[in-house]
């Protein structure tokens, strides 16, 4: 039986991972996909390796594996360090029959090994990415990123303001625009008036909460949300003059590239859920301290509806440039 062996910091995988590791697959019995960590990286280990098993699944001859890299010194020369990461793969695997990589490391990796080398692509001409751009500009690469890798690099971009604004309209016409998902208000799923309760208020938090990790799955690069936690929070503050806790809990799990104030120089235009038109002013402001208290930066959107779409979308258009 051949065994290969595959190794990488997977930080993301890749379409050029993906194709590595097919062309390995079809050349040996055994491939073992090595991923190592260290608790510095960018990415969390437990979220690569998750991608990676869940990319890896229909195949039983591929042994996805999880390794700490505590020994590793990249200051030293090539041939000192492949030593190294040999020793180290003695130590953990089954005897390696063939080495894949398309990294100069590989040969003397395999030799030190013992082992079989077959290169893939070392020019990166078939699918020429790498993590290191990815991580960098993941919208300039994202044809490169598998659909369960891209919600880790979607940016969120909230719509954030007191009521009748406009938030909502502009939410929809915004991820038509961008050929995208958005998060509607979930409260108004849920409520029908403004006699609810502390039960409904957290219900309310976790129905926001679980439809932004539901449109991630699928959002093309942004995510736009009408409104967010804190809004929530405020509002709870206001009608029942308490904040449950879960409200902070979840706020703190979900951050924005970008948040958009909606200024109250539009007409009011009154419904069911609205009845603070007389507190326009009070409730912009408790709005625009809500993040000035968190120093979060935020761009003031004034004028016609028209004015605000155009407004938010040039600052999109810089954020996309950015890549």
């Amino acid at each position: 039986m051949k065994r290969g062996l595959v190794i990488g910091k997977f930080m993301p995988v890749h379409m050029g991972h993906l194709a590595l590791i097919r062309f390995a697959a079809e050349r040996c019995d055994e491939l073992i996909v090595s991923m190592s960590y260290t608790p510095n990286d960018p990415i969390p280990p437990t979220l690569r390796f998750g991608w990676l098993q869940a990319l890896c699944q229909d195949d039983p001859m591929i042994k996805p594996e999880m390794v700490a890299d505590d020994f590793d010194d990249e200051s030293l020369p090539l041939p000192q360090r492949t030593k190294i990461w040999s020793t180290f793969i003695r130590k953990t695997y089954p005897p390696i029959d063939i080495v894949f990589s398309s990294e100069e490391y590989g040969e003397p990796f395999a030799m030190n090994l013992g082992a079989a080398y077959i290169p893939y692509d070392p020019p990166r001409t078939q699918i020429p990415v790498s993590a290191t751009a990815i991580r960098q500009h993941p919208f300039r690469h994202w044809e490169y990123i598998p659909p369960i890798v891209r919600p880790h690099f979607v940016k969120k971009i909230c719509i954030y303001g007191p009521e009748s604004t406009g938030k909502s309209t502009l939410t929809q016409r915004l991820a038509a625009h961008y050929q995208t998902e958005f998060v509607p208000e979930v409260a108004r799923e849920i409520i029908t008036s403004n006699d609810f309760t502390v039960d409904d208020i957290i219900r309310i938090g976790h129905a926001q909460h679980a439809r932004i990790e539901q449109k991630l799955k699928t959002a093309n690069k942004l995510l736009f949300c009408d409104t967010d936690i804190i809004t929530t929070q405020l509002y709870s503050n206001h009608y029942l003059d308490l904040v449950p806790k879960i409200l902070y809990d979840l706020e703190r799990q979900v951050s924005y590239e970008r948040y958009f104030l909606l200024d109250i120089d539009v007409p009011w235009v009154a419904d069911d859920l609205r009845d603070l038109g007389h507190q326009r002013e009070q409730m912009f402001t408790v709005f625009r301290q809500a993040l000035e208290r968190r120093n979060i930066p935020y761009i003031l959107v004034r004028g016609t509806y028209a004015e605000r779409q155009a407004t938010i979308r040039q600052e999109i258009e810089r954020l996309l440039a950015e890549g």
